[in-house]
């Protein structure tokens, strides 16, 4: 029966072996793509190793380093060193802490309104209303210096009472809660704004 088989033509063999050829590229083709899976997985793999050995290692050499102990003579060494170094660094801190609060102050007594030298008499939260009042009160000296005559005189009398109770009423304020408190420097704050015009209008300032 092979004798009489039909023989394939040789446009046939052709296409079966362009076929068989491209099959084995394909499977090349599968085959490096499978092993470059293979060879990035192992890389991974690898590397994950490594790390974890060089951790290890790390602990390990921590491990075995000696630590420094503390010991009598070593306290006795750093005692030794700081002594020394106190009669040097005590004066330059001691300098920068004046020179720090010198300037703190002088901010304070600008935000007063007031010389440096009396920054001691402004305390407490009404501090800037009391800086304010004894302001107010040098205002109507010199006012009453600069005209002295009978309405002039009672004027000033008048303001000079004026300002006392309302120093009178910082002071007591001080004691208030803090929302009490704050209240009552509002209110005192006005009364002072309108002293403070009288005392601008007496000397012609509107």
């Amino acid at each position: 029966m092979g004798l009489f088989r039909k023989r394939k033509t040789r446009a046939t063999r052709r296409a079966e072996a362009k076929a068989l050829k491209h099959k084995a590229k394909l499977e090349a083709k599968h085959g490096a793509r499978n092993d470059r899976r293979k060879l990035r997985t192992e890389t991974k793999s690898a590397r994950k190793v490594e790390r974890a050995q060089l951790a290890t290692l790390k602990a390990q050499e921590k491990a075995a380093t000696p630590r420094p102990r503390l010991t009598i003579t070593r306290v006795w060494r750093y005692l030794n060193i700081v002594r020394m170094l106190t009669p040097v660094v005590a004066p330059l801190v001691y300098r920068g802490i004046v020179l720090v609060r010198a300037e703190l102050d002088q901010r304070r007594a600008d935000r007063l309104g007031v010389p440096l030298e009396e920054l001691g008499s402004y305390t407490g939260h009404g501090a800037r209303l009391s800086a304010r009042i004894t302001g107010a009160e040098r205002s109507a000296d010199e006012i009453a210096k600069a005209f002295p005559d009978a309405e002039t005189a009672k004027f000033t009398a008048a303001v000079r009472g004026r300002l006392g109770e309302l120093e009178t009423a910082v002071h007591a304020a001080e004691q208030m809660p803090a929302q009490r408190r704050k209240s009552a420097h509002y209110a005192i704050a006005s009364e002072l704004d309108g002293v403070e015009a009288d005392l601008l209008a007496k000397l012609g300032v509107h």
